[in-house]
């Protein structure tokens, strides 16, 4: 094994790695809030330098053997690098807008970054995995630092329930993901994905269909899928705010990059027969979706049931087991987390007076009349995640159902289409909400500069503008899909 290749190849992840070890002993040495702000810039100064990293490989298109690494437990390829691109941006983001909320509820305390590290870390080595034990770790590193964030405000009981329920939730899906792991190495005896795409070529035994399953179900959790998504609302309502903008946007990325992963590379031989299940995930998740956002009044459960909706339309894309479905999944992906992000900044920016956050829908009513720059950009996001021309949004869901139509899946399209048309309506109750009913004199309080700058870059990324990046980013996601596609 050539070490120096091996290293090179996982340069982004040593370096968060040990950027969050320096900046844990730092946090250990040094206390207050001044010292937890530039231990926070800091950690978004190493997440956009490992972006920057990622970047040529994206670029370049980075596939083959050259891409492996640490006797090919690890790849450093174009689809790894556009999943760890998206990943680190909405990571660094979600940092950026951390410390003006944990500072109104109590102080910002130094672990939070170093947790957020060791999480992207984890995520990195998800999309990264070529085999079932790196997946592993990965996922294990991510969870076990979403846990502590999702229960980090100490003083909110709503905090430590959604900690308790992710937890509890967390470690069965882990369990059924380790119960199908064991199967399909049973059965197939390798671990690695390319010997078990191998192994299950033509009759495959049904202890390797029931470990397939198994694993899809323990990921299905990971990426709030129906039936597999319960805990979503909860730990999102519940949540920090800032915490749920991070569970919205990376590690969705990352568990959908992994779900694509080990579907189209270790069981990629028997798209049959794993087909059924993501169709059936994809259209449960878009209709339960959108039935369950409509009834909402809380902002932060309407986007965590926008959020199983959209995982949805993506498999849609993986569902096609085609080089031109994974790309579109890729792209919609690309267009989801601006989306999210801007989506979820804006109900950081919702405030009364005093501070306090504002989470009902009632209570926005007649924004645009006294914020209306932030209640055009919340307009903005809202119509684009309905998918409605000429927004980017809108492209998302375009390509996924054409690549559904070239895969001869025209009746899921069609039910997709229609469905869509469901999750429409509860994104244009909360537009009526801000620019059609009476004002409530609520969410009047000012908002930190950091959140305006970030909203107004999302909202310009779905406005019509965003189409400009169309070509730049079909084409990376090609490369992606490409290099993904290229050893089955």
């Amino acid at each position: 094994m050539d070490w120096s290749h091996s290293l090179r190849l996982a340069a982004p992840e040593e370096l968060l790695s040990v950027a969050a070890l320096v900046l844990l002993l730092a946090a250990a040495w040094t206390g207050g809030a001044r010292a937890a702000r530039t231990i926070n810039w800091i950690a978004i100064a190493a997440l956009v330098l490992a972006a920057l990293l990622v970047l040529p490989v994206v670029t370049g298109g980075a596939s083959g053997p050259d891409t492996l690494a640490f006797s090919d437990l690890f790849a450093a390829n174009a689809f790894s690098g556009f999943a760890k691109l998206l990943i680190l941006v909405s990571s660094a983001a979600a940092l950026a807008v951390a410390p003006p909320f944990f500072e109104r509820a109590g102080g910002y305390r130094a672990e939070y970054p170093v947790l957020v590290l060791l999480a992207a870390v984890g995520m990195c080595l998800m999309v990264s995995a070529t085999n079932l034990l790196t997946l592993y770790v990965g996922l294990e590193l991510n969870s076990l630092a979403a846990y502590v964030l999702a229960a980090f405000l100490r003083v909110d009981d709503r905090s430590a329930e959604a900690g308790l329920k992710y937890f509890v939730l967390g470690a069965l899906a882990s369990g059924i993901l380790l119960f199908g792991m064991s199967l399909t190495y049973g059965f197939t005896g390798t671990i690695m994905f390319t010997g078990i795409a191998e192994a299950l070529r033509g009759d495959v035994a049904m202890g390797a269909v029931f470990g397939l399953t198994f694993v899809l179900a323990g990921l299905a959790f990971k990426i709030s899928a129906v039936p597999f998504h319960m805990w979503t609302p909860d730990v999102y309502e519940g949540a920090p705010t800032p915490v749920t903008t991070l569970f919205a946007t990376a590690p969705k990325v990352a568990a959908l990059a992994l779900t694509a992963l080990v579907a189209l590379q270790a069981f990629g031989t028997q798209a049959d027969a794993w087909r059924q299940i993501v169709i059936f995930a994809a259209l449960a998740s878009i209709i339960v979706g959108a039935l369950g956002a409509i009834g909402q009044d809380n902002i932060k459960r309407l986007l965590a049931y926008s959020s199983i909706n959209n995982v949805g339309f993506i498999l849609i894309g993986l569902a096609c087991a085609t080089q031109a479905g994974l790309s579109a999944m890729l792209v919609y992906l690309a267009i989801y987390v601006p989306m999210t992000l801007g989506g979820f900044v804006a109900v950081l920016m919702f405030r009364d007076r005093d501070g306090q956050p504002v989470e009902s829908i009632a209570q926005l009513a007649g924004l645009s009349r006294e914020r209306a720059v932030l209640a055009g950009c919340f307009a903005v996001i809202m119509f684009s995640l309905a998918g409605i021309p000429p927004l980017f949004g809108f492209w998302g869901k375009f390509v996924v159902f054409q690549a559904a139509v070239e895969a001869d899946l025209i009746l899921l399209a069609l039910i997709g289409i229609a469905a869509s048309v469901i999750s429409a309506f509860y994104y244009l109750k909360v537009v009526k909400a801000l620019y059609f009913d009476e004002p409530t004199g609520i969410a009047v309080g000012r908002s930190d500069w950091v959140h305006q700058a970030i909203l107004a870059v999302c909202a310009l990324a779905v406005s019509p503008l965003g189409y400009l990046l169309t070509r730049c980013l079909a084409d990376w996601a090609g490369k992606a899909a490409a290099a993904l596609m290229l050893p089955v």
